[in-house]
């Protein structure tokens, strides 16, 4: 059984996804509305929070929200579809943790490769900021709760939602363009793109085919579940600017007046696609356009390993 078809293990009925699409794709249309309609200055309303609370304070509060909604998102999968969350995070029998920890190795190292080598070249781009105690409060932060709102992102987009446009739709090339455009554009009210412009919406668009891709190829959301976790971890404690999304007391702040560059393309166009490579050789990956696009059907004899 394929990692789509996973769902068919469950108790089914397209009134349960809607709900769940229903109640989150409301909130975030509301809180974007409200941005929208009242002119809010997202950035300034950071920079506020931060001087009355602290950055790691803040933090907690843009993380917790993600982690509730983890919890809910299984708990609605176990008792409302009857689903095991196993079923929701891989086809095999169970979770391959190697995964998990080779994509989270893979592209922390890679990250931190290029932060070194930008370091290194533009050094006036940068300022050091690393302040021991803040920063292990950060470590401890990150490490508990960043995990939690990236395992959300990959559970709800490319697990629930993947899962329940493909049985619906009876293909996998439908949900993989829709949950990840939807997951790029969700983006747009990030303060990123009041400073970089839609252009940033590429990268975050081409993210989400990325992760897409490595889900259906591997039947299962482990590499994707490892490499969000790492992207967002290891970008808080290396380094932070003051009109990103994530305001933290990383070692480095980034200076640089904020401009589309290399950095937003080159991930997509370049990294990603060598990433992919490199996951297919080392998991033998076969028959792409058939995981890619293929049917779905449902299983003649529904088991669960």
């Amino acid at each position: 059984m394929n990692y789509i078809q996973q769902a068919f293990t469950g108790k089914l009925g397209m009134w349960k996804y809607l709900v769940v699409s229903i109640v989150f794709f409301g909130f975030m249309g509301l809180n974007m509305l409200a941005i929208f309609l009242l002119d809010l200055d997202v950035d300034q309303l950071m920079k506020d929070q931060i001087a009355q609370k602290g950055t790691n304070q803040v933090l907690i509060e843009n993380l917790l929200p993600f982690a509730i909604g983890l919890g809910a998102v299984f708990f609605w999968v176990k008792y409302v579809h009857n689903q095991k969350i196993r079923t929701l995070t891989t086809s095999r029998k169970k979770v391959d943790w190697k995964r998990v920890f080779f994509a989270f190795s893979l592209w922390g190292f890679i990250t931190t490769l290029f932060v070194f080598i930008d370091y290194q070249v533009a050094p006036e781009d940068y300022v050091l900021n690393f302040q021991l105690e803040p920063f292990l409060y950060l470590v401890l932060i990150g490490v508990l709760l960043i995990p939690l709102q990236t395992s959300f992102e990959e559970y709800f987009f490319r697990g629930y939602l993947m899962q329940g446009i493909g049985i619906a739709v009876k293909n996998r090339w439908f949900p993989l363009i829709v949950t990840s455009l939807v997951f790029g554009l969700l983006h747009i009210a990030n303060p990123e793109v009041e400073k970089l412009g839609y252009g940033i919406l590429v990268y975050y668009i081409g993210t989400g085919f990325f992760l897409g891709i490595i889900t259906l190829m591997d039947e299962g959301l482990e590499l994707a579940l490892g490499f969000h976790a790492a992207n967002n971890l290891i970008t808080a404690l290396l380094v932070t600017a003051n009109w990103t999304a994530f305001q933290t007391d990383s070692i480095l702040i980034d200076v640089s007046i904020p401009a589309l560059g290399a950095d937003v393309y080159l991930p997509v166009f370049v990294i990603f696609p060598i990433l992919i490579f490199i996951f297919s050789k080392k998991y033998a990956w076969t028959n792409w356009k058939e995981k890619l696009t293929g049917k779905i059907e449902k299983p003649a004899i529904i088991t669960e390993h």
